[in-house]
């Protein structure tokens, strides 16, 4: 704990101020990463995120300080009981719903928004932190939810490359054509883990789950040995 800054941990407007301004900041931050690489939730609802989890808790703090002064002749009279982390649980509850709607299955069996709902969650939690002063805590967070979102996605995409594991998607002239698709995946010393064929729409088009040899395991040459097929119209490595 930094004591320079004990006079700002109490209950006080500059107090106030500098917990909205630091949780403002804090989400414009992350938001900022976020629209640009255009997730659903962007700039502005990050912001808005963080300064409404530094309200909750304002407002806990609030409720307890008038609790213990104006209120408490009151309050003894109604026998009310108090708990402080009510308002603070029930951010956190709301921000489960909204990440909810974040997350959507798109085409090819890939679900997309775990990262968004996830990013949302942490920057509730870090706002929660702000709101309560524990302003050291904040600026860490912050660093570290940076770090994750931005610089290890493309390392998250190169490590994914890497794997033995890879999951195509072909879109090739006819189903007929499936079984020389597949004879040239084994070729490669690959092994076909599922096939899932899609013939409704034109092309035809099959998502190809596949482990391949350890000898012999770059996804390039994978994917170049598929597209040379006539037959083939494309082929995309789907990195979930």
């Amino acid at each position: 704990m930094l004591p320079f800054l004990d006079p700002l941990r109490t209950i006080t407007f500059p107090g106030i101020i500098l917990r909205l301004l630091l949780a403002l900041l804090c989400g414009g931050v992350i938001g900022y990463g976020r629209s640009k690489n255009d997730c659903a939730a962007g700039l502005r609802t990050y912001m808005l995120i963080s300064l409404g989890s530094v309200l909750a808790v304002l407002l806990t703090l609030y409720e307890y300080e008038m609790i213990h002064g104006a209120w408490a002749e009151d309050i003894a009279i109604a026998g009310e009981k108090f708990d402080a982390s009510r308002l603070a649980s029930q951010a956190i509850t709301g921000i489960g719903f909204l990440g909810t709607g974040t997350i959507l299955k798109v085409a090819h069996q890939q679900v997309k928004g775990l990262t968004t709902a996830t990013g949302l969650l942490a920057t509730v939690c870090m706002s929660l932190a702000a709101g309560a002063g524990f302003y050291e805590c904040v600026i860490l967070v912050l660093v570290l939810i940076v770090l994750v979102l931005n610089v290890m996605a493309p390392l998250e995409v190169l490590f994914k490359r890497r794997l033995r594991n890879i999951t195509l998607n072909v879109e090739f002239d006819a189903v007929e054509h499936l079984e020389a698709i597949t004879a040239v995946i084994e070729k490669q010393d690959a092994k076909v883990f599922d096939i899932d064929v899609e013939v409704s729409g034109s092309p035809a088009s099959a998502i190809f789950v596949l482990q391949m040899s350890r000898d012999n395991s770059s996804h390039s040459a994978m994917l170049s040995s598929v597209a040379e097929l006539e037959c083939v119209s494309s082929v995309q490595e789907l990195i979930s």
